[in-house]
């Protein structure tokens, strides 16, 4: 049940904050909102660790894509004013969560990156021209008074350049000392104000040497370093940022006489009838009501082919409108949403405390001190030993400026979002925080049978044994139920050409459950279902296929038998075959009868399989496979194989749209292909490695870059260039998971 509820931010009283809040089964709430200055692993470990220590919050959780802060608190124990006080006290302001918002506050942070990288440039450029006629000897030809008017002029467009182009850097420092923390900004400010200030000071007593060129220069390439992280932070951005970004903004409600009104989509409710037109996101979950059209569905299936729709068929938010006007009928709006669930599902999964993750945190939680107790104690070496202060203090600078821990902090985070992101769009939903490390682990698969394997849609496979007239008199009754095998009749009849809607006169129809139909037709009792239902003993031909069956009577005549089989999916036999490249064994565990299961595993070439085993017995034969020592990535149906994907130790599960939140599996998979249990493996593995490569990148680029700052052979400009390089080597690094084949 979804609540608005208007909070004042704090230190705005006067300005309303929307935010969402969902009841919890518990009776917990749920608060949404954005938060702001968030930029690595100690930002993140801050938050969460000041709430967790807050009375009546349960849990919080920050997205460092998304910038989206959750957190589960209880009334009467807390407010979400208090909450949304507590993490702007921080110097995290904070508000109600909005996509819209999100987007329009990255555009302008790059611009004003963009601007500040300008004015920077600008002033180094000019700088550097006064610096050469120093730096070349002609200053001293000119004597000691022009070489002081040129350190000045330098000063005049050095120090209102560092002022404006670091303002970046200052502000996000000053937030963070305000709420007494630290960032990694902080010891990047005090770097630059350190060598602005030491500039000033030689200039005001006339030394030979001012470093504003350092200063300007060093500003400016820290600012380079900034821009193109960002751009590559938003080339890897979430799949769930994007999904935030599907999000209409307004709809077209159609009222009563007909007329269309605008509505905001925070204002749509069920029941309302929704105006879509072709080229248009759907900005609610519904049914169609009228029209029909083509539905690009990739959001949902992860297929790119569009679907046919009609009246009756449901339609999901975010997904597009391809060919023709429609009218739907809302069954779920706003945070109800099948895209709001995945959304949510996607950000806990992202930002989760999966084991990398949670080891950058802790190494981000001691890192900032750390990097100001070694600039301190540069500082206080070089002096004992030089006696300079000057080289003492722009050797500590250059230690404040190497030793930011950007690349460590994104070390995790930039892979976790590229690999959901491409997960995504092959259809496959990450739900398990630590699920891509658990599923880079596995050496043996174990796949159910029925809607695995199979699609669950049965298929009647003996139609042409029987004469027109009685597959048109069987169908016609089956039309009357919604049984699967009945379905499974109808549509072999259409298949067949035979018209059911031809006059079949059909009275007294019921249907019991468990049994079958039963209806009157000329006089004529009929009866369609179970072997016992039809009081079939010895029919004389149910030889033949074996699988799901149907039997039809017409009065005393002999009982029918129709036959059917579960459809396998297509790729079935090519996925098992890609598994087994991979290294992986292939296990079939089945509920259904002996023949069926071997039948099936002969077909997908699957040597070791089990048949006849119920759902207690599915979860036992993983729990002995585990006790043996095998790392199993169970693949079932996710609303009845619970106890088996629970069992495992990773679980995938194909899933239907409306069940995508219910199924026990750590990750689903959407559409009639199997190939994404292949795909989810080969990015799991990717993903491992690509971790595991930034954390060498980012620890091998401080064990060579400290040493060689704090033994002063790196200025503070080459100190400023080497961090940004490492930063974006880390996220270009991550960037290169969308290139596995």
């Amino acid at each position: 049940m979804n609540q608005v509820q208007t909070i004042p931010p704090a230190g705005s009283p006067d300005a309303a904050l929307s935010v969402n809040s969902d009841e919890l089964p518990d009776g917990p709430q749920t608060l949404h909102l954005m938060v702001e200055n968030v930029h690595c692993g100690g930002c993140i470990k801050k938050i969460e660790s000041t709430l967790a220590e807050t009375p009546g919050v349960a849990n919080s959780r920050v997205n460092l894509s998304t910038k989206r802060l959750r957190v589960d608190w209880r009334p009467g124990e807390t407010t979400p004013e208090e909450i949304t006080r507590t993490v702007s006290d921080l110097g995290f302001p904070a508000r109600a969560f909005d996509p819209e918002a999100l987007k329009d506050g990255g555009e302008a942070e790059d611009k004003r990156l963009l601007k500040a990288m300008a004015v920077a440039g600008f002033a180094a450029a000019n700088v550097m021209l006064l610096s050469v006629s120093v730096w070349s000897g002609h200053a001293g030809a000119m004597g000691e008074a022009t070489r002081t008017l040129f350190h000045w002029v330098s000063a005049l467009i050095a120090l209102p350049a560092v002022v404006y182009a670091g303002m970046p850097f200052f502000r996000s420092a000053a937030e963070a000392l305000a709420a007494r923390r630290l960032n990694m900004d902080v010891p990047i400010s005090l770097a630059v104000v350190l060598a602005a200030a030491m500039s000033l000071q030689q200039t005001m007593k006339g030394a030979e040497h001012a470093y504003f060129d350092a200063s300007v220069s060093l500003l400016f390439f820290l600012l380079i370093g900034r821009y193109l992280d960002r751009r590559a932070r938003n080339k890897a951005r979430s799949a769930a940022t994007r999904l935030l970004g599907l999000r209409a903004a307004t709809a077209m409600v159609v009222r009563a006489g007909g007329h269309q009104e605008a509505v905001a989509t925070t204002d749509l409710a069920p029941g309302m009838v929704l105006a879509v037109a072709a080229g248009e996101r759907f900005a609610a979950d519904g049914v169609i009501v009228g029209g029909t059209t083509d539905l690009d569905t990739s959001l949902v299936t992860g297929e790119s082919v569009p679907r046919a729709a009609k009246p009756g068929d449901a339609v999901f938010a975010g997904t597009l409108n391809l060919s023709g006007p429609v009218e739907v009928r809302i069954d779920a709006a706003g945070e109800d949403t099948l895209l709001a669930e995945i959304v949510r599902l996607m950000e806990a999964a992202e930002q989760g405390r999966a084991k990398y993750v949670r080891l950058a945190d802790r190494a981000a939680g001691i890192y900032a001190p750390a990097v100001h107790l070694l600039a301190a104690g540069t500082f206080i070496g070089w002096f004992i030993a030089t006696g300079d202060w000057e080289r003492s203090l722009l050797t500590c600078v250059a230690v404040l400026i190497i030793t930011c821990p950007c690349a460590l902090g994104l070390a995790v985070p930039a892979v976790q979002v590229v690999a959901s992101g491409r997960l995504m769009t092959k259809g496959i939903l990450l739900k398990a925080a630590d699920g891509l490390e658990r599923l880079a682990q596995a050496d043996h698969v174990v796949f159910d049978k029925t809607g695995t394997l199979t699609l669950g849609e049965p298929v009647l496979v003996n139609a042409g044994d029987f004469t027109p007239d009685t597959l048109r008199l069987a169908a016609s009754l089956a039309q009357h139920s919604r049984h699967p095998l009945a379905r499974a009749m109808v549509k072999a009849a259409e298949r067949e050409g035979i018209d059911i809607a031809m006059e079949v006169e059909l009275t007294d129809i019921q249907e019991m459950p468990g049994q079958g139909l039963a209806a009157t037709c000329c006089d004529r009792p009929l009866r369609l279902g179970s072997r016992a239902w039809c009081r079939v003993e010895n029919a004389g031909n149910d030889d033949g296929p074996s699988g799901p069956e149907f039997w039809f009577c017409q009065g005393g005549d002999k009982a029918q038998r129709f036959a059917f089989t579960d459809q396998l999916r297509d790729d079935a036999r090519a996925t098992i075959d890609n598994l087994k490249s991979m290294g992986l064994t292939v296990e079939l565990l089945s509920g259904d009868r002996e023949d069926v299961v071997r039948g099936v595993a002969n077909d997908l070439g699957i040597d070791e399989w089990r048949a006849e085993c119920p759902p207690d017995g599915k979860a036992q034969h993983l729990k002995d496979l585990a006790k043996a020592g095998r790392k199993v990535l169970m693949v079932g149906d996710g609303l009845n194989d619970a106890p088996a994907l629970a069992a495992g130790h990773v679980s995938l599960s194909p899933s239907g749209a409306a069940d995508i939140s219910q199924t026990a599996a750590d990750l689903v998979f959407q559409g009639r292909s199997l190939a994404p249990v292949a795909e989810a493996v080969k990015v799991a593995r990717a993903a491992t490695r690509h971790v595991k490569e930034n954390f060498a990148l980012a620890l091998g680029y401080n064990m060579i870059a400290v040493p060689i700052a704090v033994a002063g052979f790196a200025t503070p400009l080459v100190a400023a260039v080497a961090m940004s390089s490492s930063s974006i080597l880390v996220t270009l690094n991550a960037l290169r998971l969308k290139l596995v084949k």
